[in-house]
């Protein structure tokens, strides 16, 4: 019987040691708050503004991605709720989904903080492309028509459109201004993914965009000076 007890408490502690460690957290991940000062002059950062391909595997720290969240689509006006990038009619469809090697999150910016959505390592399922499955970071923007009232079948990918590309572009300035390497892509498996995401019928994909530091890029705490003779 002892034995037996003894099997049964080795196996109950394999099974809780296995269980992700985000299981046992809150559902919600609250991020620094963003520092909305400084940075590099725009005329600088959109002459610096480009897309990269190869990005290195050094994780974003937390304030980094704060401040990258809350330049992508962050509120910016408390008082009204309005945001960093425009949308028609206010509608604010467009939500970001944060994809990292070990979870999957989405952005609340009225709290400032990272929605849990799924465990595991989603990453190659946000773009056909290599270096999609290895950079630290990807944005996924979806859009919920459901929130976009008034409007005509028609109209509504253009909306969309014109609504994910101001968002996007705003990872773009912020990346210039930081030093940081993204591109955004539009060649994706788009039905894997929602499910993955646990979207709903009235989400919709549109695009992705990855973020990291450049290739060959070292943390400055660690960079050293080598002289070859």
């Amino acid at each position: 019987m002892k034995l037996l007890l003894l099997f049964f408490s080795c196996a109950l502690a394999t099974i809780i040691y296995s269980i992700p460690s985000f299981a046992n957290d809150s559902v919600k991940k609250i991020l620094p708050a963003p520092r909305t000062e400084g940075g590099m002059p725009l005329m600088q950062a959109l002459r610096e503004r480009q897309s990269a391909r190869s990005f290195s595997d050094h994780d974003l720290s937390d304030q980094m991605l704060s401040d990258l969240l809350w330049a992508t689509f962050g509120i910016n006006r408390p008082d009204s709720g309005k945001r960093t990038a425009p949308s028609a009619r206010n509608w604010q469809e467009v939500d970001v989904y944060v994809v990292t090697k070990n979870h999957s999150y989405v952005y609340d910016p009225n709290s400032h903080s990272l929605k849990f959505v799924a465990n595991g390592d989603l990453r190659a399922l946000t773009g056909r492309q290599e270096f999609a499955a290895t950079a630290p970071l990807n944005f996924v923007f979806v859009a919920d028509i459901s929130k976009m009232t008034g409007v005509s079948a028609d109209n509504i990918d253009l909306y969309i459109g014109a609504d994910v590309g101001f968002v996007s572009q705003n990872v773009y300035l912020f990346c210039a201004s930081e030093g940081l390497a993204t591109v955004a892509r539009a060649s994706l498996d788009r039905i894997p993914l929602g499910k993955a995401l646990n979207l709903t019928e009235h989400q919709r994909i549109v695009l992705a965009q990855t973020i990291g530091y450049p290739a060959g890029y070292t943390p400055k705490a660690i960079r050293t000076e080598v002289n070859i003779p």
